[in-house]
């Protein structure tokens, strides 16, 4: 029959190991989307603008935000702090940009300088509004995922800290 919380520490690991393996697909996919998000934008051939760069920027940051993620070992909470911060400052300006592209397209290439037709450059800043879209649910799921992995290293080591005091002789344990 086994010892039930060996079965349950085998789930609880287990649940673990596909937390941790769809973070990092996540965040892979938000460094495809936001280098994506780059190219399109460098399509438009908008560098002398301000705004422009501040996008490219925007996608950067997206970027830097989805590599902490890689490199962050799921008992690491400096990494996990600095991935959770910088995902939802991207997450709040991706949200925002994607709804300024969809809601006023024209006045948004008006305001990037575009150098490329204007039915052209709708249809790219609409690409990457949508790719925009993505990363922001992406960004949320990533968080989430962050929040779980750090959960589970919080109560693993819990435990871990438990089972030691349980093999100390009785006037050492409180």
């Amino acid at each position: 029959m086994g010892n039930p919380q060996s079965h349950a520490a085998s789930d609880a690991s287990g649940s673990h190991y596909h937390s941790h393996k769809v973070f990092l697909l996540c965040n892979y996919i938000l460094l495809g989307a936001a280098s994506s998000c780059i190219f399109l934008t460098l399509s438009l051939r908008l560098i002398p603008s301000p705004c422009g760069l501040l996008l490219i920027f925007l996608h950067a940051l997206t970027i830097v935000g989805a590599a902490t993620g890689c490199a962050a070992s799921p008992g690491s909470t400096r990494w996990h702090a600095t991935h959770m911060v910088a995902t939802v400052l991207t997450a709040i300006f991706q949200g925002s940009v994607a709804l300024l592209v969809f809601t006023r397209t024209s006045d948004f290439l008006g305001e990037l300088r575009s150098y490329v037709r204007e039915e052209d450059g709708e249809v790219i800043l609409k690409m990457v509004g949508a790719l925009g879209a993505a990363i922001f649910c992406l960004e949320w799921v990533a968080l989430a995922l962050a929040f779980v992995l750090s959960y589970h290293a919080h109560i693993s080591k819990v435990r871990h800290e438990d089972e030691e005091t349980k093999d100390r002789p009785w006037p050492f344990q409180v």
